[in-house]
């Protein structure tokens, strides 16, 4: 595991040293799994962003939308087996 170091604003830490205390582990394993679940946030609303940028985009939405043909054109040939 790598050393990463900064600074944070004191409140910042205070409230961090007593969250730490409440939940009993330690400060870097919060920081650790708050700054996972941050990073997952942001990989979410990037995700979303794409869709509503495709949803606007006439060319994504013709492409999407022959996926969807030829989906239901498979769906079919297997009912048919």
């Amino acid at each position: 595991m790598a050393t990463f170091t900064s600074s944070l604003p004191q409140e910042l830490l205070d409230q961090l040293a007593k969250t730490a205390l409440e939940l009993k582990i330690p400060k870097n394993k919060l920081i650790q799994k708050a700054l996972q679940r941050y990073l997952i946030q942001i990989e979410k609303a990037q995700f979303a962003k794409s869709f509503e940028r495709a949803a606007n985009n006439p060319e994504m939405l013709e492409i999407a939308e022959e996926g969807l043909e030829d989906w239901f054109q498979i769906l079919e040939d297997l009912e048919k087996k």
